[in-house]
């Protein structure tokens, strides 16, 4: 593969801030895999935002870079799954799979998209040192009239269409939105972009924690929500804690630990076939690999609130975030109700750009 850039690239990110920055290029923030596509001729490489490929992965999107993007061409942008008119990335996340059979399968029965929205090199050309808006003026040129399963990513220098997004687009699946400055060059691995998130709070039950890996401390708080049935579902973990505040948790959870952990709501978690049932921690998977899954229980009677993004299903999409603890609140209180509904937004209406 000869190409002006060349892989492996790291992607350029972004930072999160509070609010919209107005006079910026703005555009949708995808709940993807982020991932640049190299072509030359035939060649096709699919990276992630690691640098690892992900080319056996996505055939289908090998095939479609070959018939609809540029003969040679560097292309950064989303890898996606739809599902009933809304992002699925628990679909998404099926594919990275060991197995070519169950890559193929899975190619046919949830094709992926990819979303295009900037462009480091086209034919001979890097454009890393050109500005944004020359980047995507050539991105928009070269897919004009491009087709399923490529799309161009919708985008707007209009700070109100931007807010609005913001709130429509979380119904079809996608996270918020991304700010980029006009005269923003293509640094990798920088993070120069701004995105700005949903984020709202649940008050939910502790029920556990992981180990750090560096020692006896606290990692991780499991948490969980009652369903309509009163049984509570595992729906995520809370981290990010100081190294003085992992070790204070440890002396803080000493009177709740249950050991052994019989009658605890999620005790049969080591048992396979209880994960059918319902949500419980530790469920094995590819992305898990040989990791520690075990946990220490805790009689589920402590309450805290978090602060989070958006639910995936009946779970946090991403590690929640401690806020503190809420005495007041009783464990038998913290359900499901609680979590906001988001008003459903056709992903199709997203795809098919402004």
């Amino acid at each position: 593969m000869d190409l002006p850039v060349t892989p492996p690239v790291r992607p350029m990110l972004a930072k999160s801030v509070r609010t919209i920055p107005p006079g910026m290029h703005y555009e949708a923030k995808w709940d993807g895999f982020r991932a640049l596509v190299h072509r030359d001729g035939d060649e096709v490489l699919i990276g992630s935002r690691t640098g690892k490929a992900l080319t056996r992965y996505f055939p289908e999107l090998v095939d479609a870079a070959r018939r609809l993007l540029p003969e040679r061409c560097v292309v950064d942008g989303e890898i996606v799954v739809p599902h009933d008119g809304r992002l699925d990335f628990d679909r998404l996340a099926e594919r990275i799979h060991p197995a070519d059979s169950r890559v193929r399968l899975l190619a046919e029965r949830s094709p992926a998209r990819f979303v295009a929205f900037d462009l480091p090199a086209l034919g001979d050309a890097s454009l890393m040192d050109r500005p944004l808006t020359e980047r995507r003026a050539a991105l928009e040129r070269v897919l004009r009239g491009v087709r399923p399963p490529v799309h161009l990513a919708p985008a707007t220098t209009d700070v109100d269409v931007a807010r609005r997004w913001f709130e429509q687009y979380e119904g079809a699946g996608l996270d918020g939105v991304v700010a980029k400055p006009l005269d923003l060059r293509y640094r990798p691995d920088a993070r120069l972009m701004y995105k700005i998130k949903h984020e709202r709070t649940a008050d939910v039950v502790v029920a556990g924690y992981r180990f750090h890996r560096s020692g006896p401390v606290v990692g991780s708080l499991l948490l969980g929500l009652h369903d309509a049935e009163g049984a509570l579902q595992y729906v995520g973990v809370c981290a990010a804690f100081t190294a003085g505040r992992r070790r204070e948790l440890v002396g803080e959870l000493a009177p709740l630990v249950m050991d052994p952990p019989d009658g605890h709501p999620w005790a049969a978690w080591t048992d396979a076939a209880a994960h059918e049932d319902a949500r419980l921690p530790g469920a094995p998977s590819r992305w898990s690999g040989g990791k520690d899954l075990s946990w220490v229980p805790l009689r589920p009677e402590r309450v805290c609130e978090v602060g989070y993004d958006h639910m995936e299903g009946d779970r946090f999409r991403h590690t929640a975030r401690f806020r503190r603890w809420r005495p007041d609140r009783t464990a038998a209180g913290c359900g499901y109700a609680q979590v906001e509904e988001l008003v459903a937004y056709d992903l199709d209406e997203v795809l098919s750009g402004p």
